[in-house]
């Protein structure tokens, strides 16, 4: 089974500067994006290779950006938090590339333009079968066998209006 996450970080700068010491506060809670992908690839032998996740960094200064970790192919990135902000930081230096076209900035993790939509259509054209992560949710049992399954959730904050009227036709459930 294929398991994507796409997590969304509302504060999370798209560009600019990142500040290592500071992933909680001064970097738009950078810290619980960066421990999402710990949960996502990292197990105590090595990185799950049927996994991927996206942020996305809705935070600006500039358009929004996606961060894409493929499990897959994924290589050279500790389990800490530092060397994941640090690959982070690296990314949020250069220009943001245009939607949808995935730039490899280092083995497996890739880097993109766009927002929530542009990872959704993505998935549905994959046939994803997608799951709204929501404390008020349905129970997990309820999650189909998929061959291919994505969960979204959101970082701190609820979705805006936006991300609701998006993601309204999606099933939500709970961990």
């Amino acid at each position: 089974m294929n398991r994507r996450f796409a997590i969304i970080g509302h504060l999370a700068p798209s560009s600019g500067k990142l500040n290592l010491n500071d992933l909680a506060g001064d970097s738009g809670r950078m810290d619980v994006l960066i421990r999402a992908v710990n949960a996502t690839l990292f197990v105590s032998h090595g990185i799950r290779r049927e996994a991927d996740i996206t942020l996305h960094l809705c935070g600006g200064p500039g358009p929004d950006r996606r961060i894409w970790f493929n499990g897959e192919t994924l290589a050279g990135v500790r389990p800490d938090e530092r060397s994941i902000g640090g690959q982070i930081k690296a990314i949020l230096k250069r220009p943001v590339p245009p939607i949808d076209v995935f730039d490899e900035v280092t083995q497996g993790i890739f880097d993109t333009g766009g927002d929530l939509s542009n990872t959704l259509a993505s998935w549905e054209r994959e046939g994803v079968t997608m799951y709204v992560l929501d404390a008020g949710g349905n129970d997990f049992e309820s999650v189909e066998n998929a061959q291919k399954v994505g969960f979204i959730l959101s970082d701190h904050l609820a979705y805006d209006e936006k991300e609701k009227e998006l993601l309204d036709s999606y099933p939500k459930i709970s961990l």
